[in-house]
């Protein structure tokens, strides 16, 4: 194909780029042949210019198309190339969360650095049996693919797990071996498969480390077989080890660990256990703190290493062994703190008493002395002596860190042996799977003797690789029948034989090893004359010549330094310090050393911290040990161990999962483009694309081409053979024939030609596109112009009318216009001279008015002038007045003061005599009392008027006239006054003052007037506002009326809801608990088939055990569960709980158990003789405190009694109060205080009933005392007579019937218990206490004289011999009181046995109905004399005896009822029988002959006609037929004859009429064992014939119509309601089965999930197929293109199952079930049961498969779901609650139909999913793939808005639906009307031995 129809404007191709590695790009111009250049513009808009190399004028790699980007597999990409892998990994892992990609045979596997929930057990069940290729890619679908071919092949397996460090090889390798002990289980009981994972915390312990790439980077390889039995289940496993580093014992980088076992141990140096070795923190240690990064963030320590601990008890290594390992790990830990000093240039000492060095010798058990001198020195052996060397302090640290490696080494190889053991069994493996996990090619800055192994390796596994990547290619072609050539790939060979080959860099490094002077320059000079010129992949630097270059398989050349290879491939240790650590007292170190002269390969390495890491290379113990081999190199052995590594790779089918580390960082879901295409270089992924590229890597089928192509077919193309159809359109399309090939069932395509054959699609679709749009747009717009056509004529007639009506308008309205103007101008000129009119008049009169004003203005002013002048004047005058008075005033006083001092003189002269004095108060006196008089009055009259004033009651007015009146008459008395000349001044003052108080009570008035009017005022604004308060307060009130209106509607609509969802949530508790309740019935029921399985394995086998017999029940574990008999249920319940304690033990256990057993017997047996010897004390000890508790019952009783005494002087004292209280009642009712109602009526009366309520709780309490004391002192009056013999005695009995040795346990402890209680507690010392010191002190006799002890033990003797003595006395008085009373009852024996024979005599004189009336009377007499005697002797005991004795009273009413029913019964068919007996007795005597008659004449014959039976609906049998009935009627029934030919449920009838028989005769042990035989029968032929859905629908059927009738015919009032008269009177009679209801109603759920079982192993194949993969509608998706992997078309070919299929079988299942009878309310449950399966698969398998969320994809499960809703519908089932369990199917549907860009969008898709969790909302979004060009894909931000909008959803994080969940099935009561007796039995059943009663 020319390069001119691919690379032409808008193809897009990718360009490389320094930081991307490759760059998008679309052409801008046609690329034309000859051009040295294309114009490209990248994604960014930027335009530029690629240049073409003018050598090799390679175009830049095509991009594939976007419909092909996020494929599942990567060789489904049409363009095969590195970018366009790069790219699909990117947007797999960046967009979608997709860590899994297929690359051929090989899964790539993307470390997300993120837990993700995509490995717990309902995802291994989703892929557990699915082809590979039809789900998304998985670890568990590798796993799965090697189970499965190991399966069908009959080979082994190997998967091969390789990347670099932190990609996550080891949790791959983790989850497929989680995945195969999922998936197959374990062959015995001894849990294998958990040990195979709890190897893993082992290994991860001692063999990973934190390093700068990995927090949990494994140091080592490891290849895993996982043993299978021929069944293909787990039976063990073995682990081989590769690799381990272990220079990280003694040296780590920079942010690194050391090994977790170590760091666990000093995290958890605190506990107890690990006090004694000494450690402390991680900081503390050499070996622990070099990387400075101790601490990994996450992960807690002291929790490891519980779990590593917990792992190692699972392995079966023992807590003893433990302790030693975490010792020698110590040691070693304490070993690197050791400090080694100069001593001189040539030697070095160690410290004396360091105290680290003292640790590890008392951890490893050998001395101080003999460590620290082979530390220091060293042996050197010549031919003759032997010299003893010392070490320079820096040889002999590299000594101490090479023993520690070396320890560590054993170690390490110690666990891995014990580990494989621990997983060994001894089954024969059939076939096993391996998991190899090891390193992936590694290269740093200094590559040493480590990094060159492990890249040899990874040449050797690579090489594997590609052989095995062609023989499938090949094999391809081979099936196909193709013509094909030899494909070029890389072979890698060559370099491999520079490495191993004879004269390689291996064989040269052996050969320089064995020179006595050998050194790295001297092998590195080797190298270079040996390779240099003979290999071009061998190089030397230019800079160096102590280093060489490889160039690898992955195009990369790595420079290693020859520096310490020697040393490293010769491996010495110092032979002096391990014969020191053989010497050992340790057992276990010497047990790790014991080996070492045998070992195949040595495990220590030399001395050195050169290079990065350090090799240990796993002794291989199959091959030949010998003395001559310990002395290969580290090299040869590492090469022999690979080799035996790819030979077993090479017998096995491999598997390969490539790891990829995304980023350095460790970042979640980041992507670094050129770290991920250094590994999938290195990883072989490149190379299998371009193997694949070389050939034919698009395959495609003959249906799927023609399906997708059948667009570029013309119809005279399209054949009715597909085949040839699809040949001759290539033919056409593709001219170059060497671009395709025709295989048998499928056509090869070169790279490159599907994206041609895709491109032309797009053009014949874009085309066709086109046209459509063209005749669409061409119809579009004619019909736009016709109609704009029609409109514009419209518009023109209607627009010419409306103009020409306009013009007419217009003329009358200019006409009009014309004559308004003629009259609005003549009015507008007659208004404006009336206007100017106007304002002429207006115009002078404002003139006029001015002038006038102006004139009385100036004669105002000349007015005030004068006026002023007037006033200035008088002014002036007065002034000058007012000065000349008061001068002339002042003249006057001054003369007056002159005049006034003479006077003065002369009335001092006068005022001397007296008379004088007299004479002038005589008059004065008179005068002043007047005044004074007047005064008075005047007061009273101003106090009179300040009241008036005050009160507001007069008006102002009045005030005011009182006022003028008060005034008035007091200007008559100023007037009076003025006449007296010498009163005049005092009136005038007191005429002003009154004045002055006038004014001020003026003032006052009209401040009590404003205060009045502001209070008015006031009050009418309070008055205003609470009118208005009132009114909003109505308002509020109406308000709240109206809010508690709608509040109480609110609650009540809230307590419904709460009503309703308070049912609900009952109703889904029931559920659960119904669920949970048939869940462990299914358990129960899968544990007795294993149970029966394991049993019929033994019995198979015929194995005897030495001293073990058993016999095989042949009852199952139910029979025993059903028996009604005590004695044999017990007997049958132990058995089967001794069975079901065996059930899951082998052997040996049982063995042991029985050994066990027999200890237990002994130690029972020991016990019980201990128990005797107590019992003898406690009888003694017992006897003695009885006398001290009589004394303190004594004392209690008088207590008792003075509490009497008080309660009485109480209640004497509150009759006293109550006698008082209703007299002063008496007294104040004659008062009328106390009247009813009255508050003093009220309380008197509250204290009258508190009194009388006080009153009857002290007389209960009297009452109560009084029965005490009587009761107690009869008790103690029986307890001196009876108690030493009755309690002894019932004690032995009790004592007799504990028959377990735990069961005496507890009784002696609770002996002990009683005997430690208070009242025991005073006395001095038990006698076996004194004997235990006694035989504890005798075996030091001769220490008693010593301390004065014989005297103390004299002592003791002696009171012990007292206590013996008045034991044995009190025993006597015990034995004899208890003679007497055994005496005395037997006397009242013989008494009640004369009385009974008595009662028995006249009882049989009477008749029956009597006999029966006068026992339940003797029986009740009997019974309350009992219990008078109990409640005489123990009210407690008597109340007991109250519920017994009503109890048997009830049970003897219920007798009497059932006795009369039956007597009725008996009469009636008394009277029957008699009847008949009548007719035959009449009958006879007419055939009888006459005395008279003649013998010999002739009788004629006499027709008698048969009456017919009255039969009773019951069926009668003999014992022995019993097992014929369970046979014919159970075991050899077929289903489908029974439910086609008889009636619905004929095997319950027949059965239920037999248990009715039984009962009618009464005989309980024909009920218990037919109903066990039936029982055990329905479960043997549902155990045999489980998997036919017919017979297990026949037998849930008849079981549930079993359980109805004994419901309907129980007797009970709830069932016999439905039934008729005549079906009541078939009830049972004499049997209550309602345990054997529940026992039946178990059987039926199991009988039920069985069903829904069958259901689901016949619907789970069709579910898939025909509700995703079969296209219903057809046309509407196509499919896309398919990688090497098989995908499943969704074509319907034949054989495959459609949706027509499941609606048949959905058909089938409802037909058989009704022509069973089954019940219409448990058909509804199996069809919601059968819908929930159909839903939970199909959604199940969507959110796993990436091909199938589509846009098309949903429009066909909506399609698909809308047929089965019709199926509902035509089957009545519509309210079964089946449509519901589809709800999340449709909900899944309905997401990949809508919209999903913007917001709008999220929130319509996030109201819409209410029944999909936000992980399936979420999964469905990432892996929504378009099926056309058309298609969008879901952008990642609308993924994340999605999230965000959930994120408050509370639900399960759970991914996958729950397939196994089974709905909790409940059996409505559903009577029948069928009556027994019309039931007719045919004689097809064989049942002639059934007798009809």
């Amino acid at each position: 194909m020319a390069a001119s129809e691919l690379y032409t404007k808008r193809a897009r191709v990718w360009i490389p780029d320094a930081e991307e590695v490759w760059k998008s790009a679309e052409l801008t111009k046609d690329f034309k042949n000859g051009d040295a250049s294309l114009q490209l513009m990248l994604e960014d808009g930027t335009s530029i210019e690629h240049k073409l190399d003018p050598k090799t004028k390679n175009l830049p790699y095509l991009r594939n198309p976007d419909i092909l980007v996020g494929e599942n597999d990567l060789t489904a990409l049409s363009y095969l190339h590195e970018p366009a892998v790069l790219h699909n990994l990117k947007v797999r892992f960046i967009d979608s969360k997709l860590i899994y990609t297929y690359c051929g045979i090989v899964l790539v596997a993307i470390n997300p650095y993120e837990t993700l929930g995509i490995y717990g057990t309902d995802i291994i069940n989703a892929y557990s049996g699915q082809n590979m290729g039809d789900m998304d890619p998985h670890i568990f679908a590798v796993a799965e693919e090697a189970y499965k071919q190991m399966a069908r092949d009959e080979r082994n397996q190997s998967i091969i797990v390789s990347g670099e460090s932190g990609a996550g090889k080891t949790v791959s390798a983790k989850y497929a071996m989680r995945y195969f002990a999922t998936v197959s289980g374990s062959t015995s009981e001894a849990n294998v498969e958990q040990k195979v994972l709890a190897s893993n915390p082992i290994m991860e312990a001692i063999g990973n480390a934190k390093t700068t790439r990995n927090d949990n980077s494994s140091r080592f390889g490891k290849y895993i077989e996982i043993g299978f039995d021929t069944r293909y289940r787990i039976i063990g496993a073995n682990m081989r080890t590769y690799l381990l580093e272990k220079s990280r014992v003694v040296f780590q980088a920079d942010e690194e660990r050391n090994y977790h076992i170590f760091y666990q141990l000093c995290a958890s140096s605190h506990l107890p256990e690990f006090k004694t070795l000494k450690l402390s923190s991680a900081n503390d240690f050499l070996y622990t703190r070099q990387g400075r990064s101790p601490v990994i963030h996450g992960v807690d320590d002291t929790k490891e290493l519980s779990t590593t601990r917990n792992a190692f008890t699972l392995l079966g290594i023992n807590e003893s062994y433990q302790m030693g390992l975490f010792q020698v790990l110590a040691a070693i830990l304490h070993l690197g703190n050791v400090e080694i000093k100069d001593k001189d240039s040539d030697s070095s000492l160690i410290p004396p008493n360091n105290r680290h060095l003292t640790a590890f010798c008392e951890l490893v058990g050998v001395t101080y002395q003999d460590m620290s001198q082979w530390l220091c020195h060293r042996k050197l052996k010549t031919a003759t002596e032997t010299y003893i060397k010392t070490l320079p302090r820096l040889q002999a640290t590299n000594a101490r860190d090479a023993l520690a490696k070396h320890i560590y080494a054993k170690l390490f190889n110690w666990i891995v042996e014990h580990v494989n053991k621990a997983l060994i069994t001894n089954i024969k493996q059939h076939s096993f799977i391996g998991v190899l996990d090891i390193y992936g090619f590694e290269t740093f800055e200094i590559n040493s003797f480590e990094q060159f192994c492990i890249n040899y390796a990874n040449e050797k596994l690579q090489q594997q690789f590609n052989m095995h990547v062609f023989k499938l290619e090949q094999e391809e072609y081979m099936k196909e029948q193709i013509p094909w050539t030899l494909i070029d790939f890389y072979d890698n060979q060559p370099c491999i034989n520079l490495i191993e080959a004879k004269m390689g860099i291996l064989d040269l490094l052996d050969e320089e090893c064995k020179m006595p002077k050998g050194s790295d320059d001297s092998w590195a000079q080797k190298l270079y004359n040996t390779h240099l010129k003979t290999c071009s992949l061998f190089e030397k630097p230019r800079m160096s010549n102590r280093a060489f270059i490889i160039q690898h398989f992955a195009d990369k050349q790595v420079e290693y330094q020859c520096e310490g290879f020697l040393e490293k491939n010769k491996d010495t240790v110092n032979e002096d310090q391990i014969n020191v650590l053989k010497a050992s007292k340790f057992d276990l170190l010497v047990e790790l050393f014991q080996d070492e002269e045998k070992a195949t390969s040595p495990t220590g390495q030399v001395p050195g911290t050169g290079g990065r890491t350090r090799l240990s290379i796993k002794p291989d113990k199959g091959r030949d040990k010998s003395s001559k081999e310990h002395k290969k190199t580290v090299g040869c052995q590492f090469r022999n161990s690979l080799q035996m590594l790819m030979d077993t790779l090479n017998a096995t089918t491999p598997h390969y999962v490539r790891c990829i580390k995304p980023n350095d960082f460790k970042l979640a879901f980041s992507f670094d483009p050129k770290r991920a295409v250094q590994q999938l270089r290195a990883c072989g992924v490149l190379e299998t694309i371009r193997i694949s590229a070389a050939g034919f890597p698009s395959r495609w089928t003959y249906q799927e081409f023609f399906s997708r192509y059948r667009v570029l077919m013309k119809q005279k193309d399209v054949l009715s053979d597909k085949k040839l159809t699809c040949r001759n359109v290539l033919e056409k399309l593709v001219q170059d024939q060497d671009k395709y090939q025709f295989g048998k069932t499928k056509i090869f395509f070169r790279a490159g030609q599907v994206a041609y054959l895709e491109k032309l699609r797009a053009d014949k679709l874009r085309v066709a596109c086109i046209r459509i749009q063209k005749t669409i747009r061409c119809w579009l717009a004619r019909k736009k112009y016709l109609r704009k056509r029609s409109a514009a004529i419209t518009i023109q007639r209607f627009t010419r009318g409306y103009q020409a009506r306009c013009l007419a308008k217009f003329m009358r309205r200019t006409q009009a216009a014309t004559i308004i103007q003629k009259y609005q101008r003549m009015c507008m000129e007659r208004k404006r001279y009336r206007q100017k009119q106007a304002a002429a008049l207006v115009m002078q009169t404002i003139l006029r008015a001015y002038m006038a004003r102006q004139k009385y203005q100036g004669l105002l002013r000349e007015h005030n002038a004068v006026i002023i002048q007037k006033r200035v004047r008088g002014w002036l005058a007065r002034c000058w007045y007012k000065r000349c008075l008061v001068s002339l005033v002042y003249l006057q006083c001054c003369f007056r003061r002159m005049k006034a001092r003479r006077e003065l003189k002369k009335l001092k002269i006068e005022a001397r005599s007296v008379e004088h004095f007299k004479k002038l108060n005589k008059g004065m006196e008179n005068k002043i009392m007047q005044l004074q008089r007047r005064i008075d009055e005047q007061t009273k009259d101003n106090r009179s008027i300040n009241e008036k004033l005050v009160s507001l009651e007069t008006s102002s007015t009045a005030e005011r006239e009182r006022m003028r009146g008060e005034l008035s008459r007091l200007r008559g008395v100023e007037e009076d006054a003025k006449n007296k000349g010498n009163q005049v001044t005092l009136l005038l003052e007191q005429l002003e003052k009154l004045k002055k108080e006038l004014s001020s009570t003026q003032k006052e008035k009209k401040t009590i007037e404003d205060w009045a009017q502001t209070y008015r005022d006031e009050m009418e604004k309070m008055v205003s506002e609470l009118k208005d308060q009132n009114c909003s307060l109505k308002k509020e009130k109406d308000d709240l009326n109206r809010l508690i209106q709608e509040q109480s509607q609110q609650m009540t609509e809230k307590m419904a809801r709460a009503i309703v969802e308070k049912t609900q949530q009952l109703e889904t508790d029931l559920n659960e608990e119904r669920s949970r309740y048939q869940n462990l019935l299914t358990e129960h029921l899968r544990l007795e088939e294993k149970y029966d399985d394991l049993k019929e394995a033994m019995v198979s086998s015929n194995v005897s055990k030495p001293g073990h017999r058993r016999t095989d029940s042949t009852h199952s574990s139910n029979e025993s569960e059903y028996t009604y008999n005590s004695e044999y249920a017990e007997l049958e319940e132990g058995s089967r709980a001794a069975e079901d304690v065996t059930r899951g033990i082998d052997t040996s256990l049982t063995l042991k158990l029985q050994k066990r057993l027999t200890e237990l017997e002994q130690e029972k047996q020991s016990l019980r003789n201990e128990l005797e010897n107590r019992e003898d004390q406690f009888q003694r000890a017992r006897a003695r405190d009885d006398v001290e508790f009589k004394k303190a019952r004594g004392a209690e009783l008088e207590y008792e009694s003075l509490k009497r005494q008080e309660l009485e002087s109480e209640n004497k004292k509150l009759k006293h109060d109550l006698a008082e209280i209703r007299r002063s009642l008496l007294g104040n009712a004659a008062t009328g205080a106390g009247a009813p109602g009255s508050p003093a009526y009220k309380v008197v009366l509250e204290q009258l009933n508190a009194s009388c309520e006080e009153l009857e709780v002290r007389k209960e309490e009297v009452l109560i005392l009084r029965s005490q004391l009587v009761s107690q002192k009869e008790a103690m009056h029986h307890k001196d007579e009876k108690e030493t013999m009755t309690e002894p005695s019932a004690y032995v009995e009790d004592v007799s019937k504990l028959k377990d040795a735990g069961e005496l346990k507890q009784a002696y402890i609770g002996l002990k218990d009683t005997n430690r209680s208070p009242r025991f507690m005073h006395k001095p010392l038990e006698v076996s206490d004194l004997l235990s010191r006694l035989r504890s002190a005798a075996p030091d006799f001769h220490k008693l004289n010593e301390d004065g002890e014989l005297w103390l033990v004299n002592q003791g003797l002696k009171e012990t011999i007292r206590l013996l003595e008045h034991q044995l006395q009190t025993q006597r008085r015990s034995y004899d009181s208890e003679v007497e009373s055994l005496r005395g009852e037997l006397q009242n024996v013989k008494e009640e046995n004369n009385r009974q024979q008595q009662l028995l005599a006249q009882n049989l004189q009477l008749p029956p109905e009597a006999r029966i009336e006068a026992s339940l009377q003797h029986e009740i007499t009997r019974l309350t004399n009992e219990n008078l005697e109990l409640l005489a002797e123990d009210p407690t005991a008597s109340r007991e005896a109250r519920v017994i004795i009503l109890r048997r009273m009830v049970d003897l009413m219920e007798q009497l009822e059932k006795q009369d029913r039956t007597i009725r019964k008996l009469k009636k068919q008394l009277k029957v029988y008699s009847k008949r007996i009548g007719e035959m007795g009449a009958g006879q005597t007419e055939g009888q002959t006459s005395p008279g008659q003649m013998v010999d004449e002739p009788i004629h014959p006499v027709n008698i006609p048969r009456r017919e039976k009255d039969f009773q609906g019951m069926l009668e049998y003999k014992k022995e037929d019993e097992l014929k009935l369970v046979k014919n009627l159970i075991l050899e029934l077929k289903p489908r004859g029974v439910a086609v030919n008889l009636i619905p449920g004929l095997p319950a009838y027949i059965l239920f009429m037999c248990l009715r028989h039984a009962d009618y005769v009464n005989d309980d042990q024909k009920v218990r064992t037919l109903l066990t035989s039936t029982i055990n029968s329905i479960k043997k032929i549902l155990k045999k014939r489980g998997d036919d859905f017919e017979t297990v629908s026949f037998w849930l059927s008849n079981t549930c119509r079993f359980l109805h009738c004994l419901k309907q015919y129980s007797g009970d009032e709830a069932f016999m309601k439905h039934n008729t008269q005549r079906q009541n009177e078939h009830t049972l009679s004499n049997f209550d089965l309602a345990e054997y209801r529940q026992v039946i109603s178990d059987l039926a759920i199991q009988i039920y999930q069985q069903l829904i079982k069958c259901m689901e192993n016949i619907l789970q194949p069709m579910i898939v197929s025909g509700m995703l993969e079969h296209e219903t509608i057809q046309g509407v998706s196509g499919v896309k293109p398919t990688g090497l992997r098989k995908r499943t078309s969704s074509i319907a070919d034949e054989g495959t199952y459609t949706l027509d299929s499941i609606l048949r079988q959905l058909s089938a299942f409802h037909s058989t079930m009704c022509q069973h009878g089954t019940d219409p309310e448990l058909i509804k449950q199996v069809v919601k049961q059968q819908f929930y399966i159909i839903g939970a698969v199909t959604l199940n398998n969507l959110l796993l498969r990436k091909d199938m969320c589509s846009w098309s994809k949903g429009m066909q499960i909506r399609y698909n779901v809308s047929q089965l809703e019709e199926w509902l519908r035509d089957k009545g089932l519509m309210v079964c609650g089946a449509k519901e369990t589809l709800e999340p199917l449709i909900q899944a549907a309905q997401l990949l139909q809508v919209k999903k860009k913007t917001d709008e969008d999220a929130e319509a898709i996030c109201s819409m999913c209410l029944a999909l969790t936000t992980a399936q909302i979420v999964k469905v979004l990432n892996l929504y793939t378009p099926v056309n060009e058309f298609e969008e894909r879901v952008s990642v931000a609308f993924i994340r808005t999605i999230q965000t909008r959930l994120r408050d959803r509370c639900e399960s994080p759970q991914l996958l639906m729950d397939t196994k969940m089974i709905y909790p099935v409940t059996f409505p009561f559903n009577p029948s009307s069928l009556a027994l007796e019309t039931i007719q039995i045919p004689s097809s059943l064989n049942l002639s031995f059934l007798t009809r009663v």
